[in-house]
Order: C-alpha cells, then structure tokens, then sequence
C-alpha cells in the first residue's frame, strides 16, 4: 500500500500521528510524496483555534478527493462522525485511548523520515476553561516507563539520535501511574547510547511539585536544557478566570529556579493575547512579568473561543486594542531574542548536528536546543565545535572549528 502523510499542531500531535503510521505500515508498504499518488492518506490535526479546525476540514476535503483518508489527533473527538464518509475514516476515541494503553507499545520505526518523536502520555490533569484540546484529548492516561523506555532504544536503533518526548503536559506524566517526568527522564538518560534528549511542553501548576527533582534529572548532559512552559498570561485575574490553578508568581519562581541550575539556556512559554475580560491592566502584568522573566521564546496567539469549552460565549475585547498588545508582546519578544543571541557572538559552541538547512547549510543545537546554521559537509547527529559569528532573525550562525 502506498501511503501519504502530513501533520499539523503540536509536537504530540506530529509525534503520536508519525508513531501511528509506522504502527500501521506491513512489509511492502512506502510513503509517497503526493496524495495523488497514494492509496491512503493519513492526516494528523489540530483544532486548537477556528482557523486551524477550518484548514484542516478543507485540507482533508481535498485529500479525499485523491485516495481514502484516516484522521487523526484532536480533530475526530471534537467532530465525532459529522464528516465520516465512505472516503474519510476517523480515529475514535476508544481508539486514541487505546494507543496509551498498549497499542502503541513496541512500535518498530519502519520510515524514519517522519518519525517526529514518542508521546509519553495522553490527556491532561487541568480544566482550562478555553482548551478545546482538553475537552479532544480527555483525562490523564499515562504509558507505562518501560514501554517509552524501550521506545527510545527502538529509535536509537534506527539511528535517530535526538529523542522529543511529548505530550499536551509532560509534567502531568505519571500522575496515573505512581510515577513521575523526573523519574522517566532518568531512565531515559541511564540507556548506555550517545544521544540527546528534549523535553516536551510542562504547565506550570504540574511543574511546581516536581521542580526541584526535574532540575536534578535535567542536569544529565545528555539533556537540552530548555523547557517549554505556557503562562497564558501575566495577570492573577485572568488566571483564574481561565481556571488555570496556579499564579504568575508561580511561573517567575519555575524561571528563576531553571536558570539558577541552568544560567545558559533556553525558556519557551506561550501568551493568549486578548482573553475575554482582558484589559490594560491585564495587559500591563502580562509585559511586567515578561519583562523580569525574559523568555527566549514567547508564542503568541489571539484568543479564539472554542466549542465545548467553558468561554465559548464569553465577550472577547475590541479587535484594535488586542492587535496592540500582540503587537507589543511580538516586539518584546524580538528584543529579547536578539539580545541574547547577540550575546553569544564570539563564544565556542559543541553543537548536535540535527537536520539538513537550505542552500546546502546544516542545523545543530546547542546544549540549550538553539539553533546553529553551520556550512560544510556534516554527518546527522554527528557533534561538532563551532565559533558563533553572526546571527539570524532566530538563530546563530557558526563557523565550523572542528568535529566529531
């Protein structure tokens, strides 16, 4: 059979969508380049704001014009039937849950060119008032350690070297289980293989009770040192009013403690700009605290009310004043940026080589997982020194000094 696939949203949609279709493919089986060209397309989706739910109807519309069509990710519990056909199949939720829960246990990496990382569990322990993801992706089940353990040396065996474990909170894993990410990264980072480890997004009211431990399994060298922790916002009030269960000031004390263990690295957090009840005021505490925690990476979305969430219906503010605070966070968020990278000019680096760049260029990481454009004739995952010479809009330019 010849099979097309493409995944969009998070890194756990693309992780968990890519481990599927490896699961799914038999002997004789190939991935194709065109959907025109397959016998079956697969498509992992995303439903978190209206545009995206809209591109992926459209974009699976398009596919089953060329070939049979298997949905996965959030899009198939928030739709349920509604748009099966005999074209288009969709992954229920028995079935998602059943990937957590042993299905998705031992898979062999068949194609690695879209493999895309191992989700370690499913579900949430929060109640978000405007997550639609929550309400597609249910409660917390976790996978057994043992299962994700043995996952990662099934992909160190096919040669992938940058292991991403994912999920929509990896600080929730273990919750069900006994168990918690301190531990897992742990065993994980104890296999006798030369790798590199990131870890995937953690909210903050589940990273509090595992800070310190965290810190302590993040010091491996092994591991990136980056985190990805969405605030949403700055200001106490629209924290609550978003149910988030936990305060800024919560989310300063994760950033100080990161950094105090890990001075040189990398901070990722995400803002919804323009929640509904959200003004100056709210506004002012969201850049008062971007400005004492600085993150490296801020991403930004407009708030975009979802069905079945609890602010379906809310009031949103005025389209003028959110395009000014999103204008204003995206121009924090260049300065910010630029700073640091500017402040590594100069300094010798040992980057991961990860991936092919454009015009015959490649990308490494450094050890805290930013991105390094370097020239020459590099192997993947290969680890080599640099000197930082410039810097792009996002990244660092590096001139080779010598390898590994």
């Amino acid at each position: 059979m010849k099979i097309y696939f493409e995944s969009y949203g998070c890194t756990l949609s693309r992780s968990e969508s890519a481990l599927y279709v490896n699961g799914m493919m038999k002997d004789g089986d190939t991935i194709v380049q065109r959907p025109e060209d397959a016998d079956l397309s697969v498509i992992g989706t995303c439903v978190v704001v209206r545009h995206t739910e809209e591109k992926m109807l459209n974009r699976i519309d398009d596919l089953s014009s060329k070939s049979k069509v298997k949905v996965l990710g959030c899009l198939p519990t928030v739709t349920g039937n509604q748009i099966s056909s005999d074209s288009i199949e969709m992954l229920t939720p028995r079935e998602m849950h059943s990937l957590y829960t042993g299905k998705m246990d031992d898979i062999q990496i068949r194609e690695p060119s879209i493999f895309d990382g191992i989700p370690i569990n499913q579900g949430c322990t929060g109640n978000c008032n405007y997550c639609i993801s929550r309400v597609a992706r249910g409660k917390l089940v976790s996978r057994k350690p043992e299962k994700i353990v043995n996952q990662v040396r099934i992909q160190l065996e096919r040669g992938i070297r940058e292991v991403r474990i994912s999920s929509l909170d990896t600080a929730a894993y273990g919750k069900d289980l006994g168990t918690g990410l301190p531990s897992l990264v742990s065993d994980i980072t104890s296999i006798d293989m030369d790798f590199k480890l990131r870890i995937g997004m953690m909210e903050p009211k589940n990273t509090t009770g595992i800070l310190d431990p965290l810190m302590d399994s993040m010091k491996n060298n092994k591991v990136f040192k980056f985190i990805h922790v969405p605030v949403q916002s700055g200001d106490d009030r629209i924290l609550e009013l978003m149910n988030r269960e936990y305060q800024a000031e919560d989310f300063a004390t994760i950033t100080s403690t990161f950094r105090q263990n890990f001075p040189d690295s990398t901070l990722s957090t995400d803002i919804i700009s323009g929640y509904h009840d959200e003004d100056h005021e709210s506004f002012e505490n969201t850049v008062k605290l971007i400005e004492r925690t600085k993150p490296d990476i801020i991403n930004i979305t407009r708030f975009s009310p979802r069905p079945y969430t609890a602010d379906f219906n809310s009031k949103i503010p005025g389209t003028n004043p959110v395009k000014e605070w999103t204008r204003f966070y995206t121009e924090m968020h260049r300065d910010i940026l630029q700073k640091k990278l500017a402040s590594i000019v100069g300094k010798v680096e040992s980057i991961f080589i990860t991936e092919k760049g454009k015009s015959g260029t490649w990308v490494g990481r450094d050890h805290a997982y930013r991105s390094v454009v370097v020239g020459g004739d590099q192997r993947m995952y290969s680890t080599i020194d640099v000197e930082i010479v410039d810097t792009g809009p996002t990244y660092l330019v590096g001139r080779v000094i010598h390898g590994s």
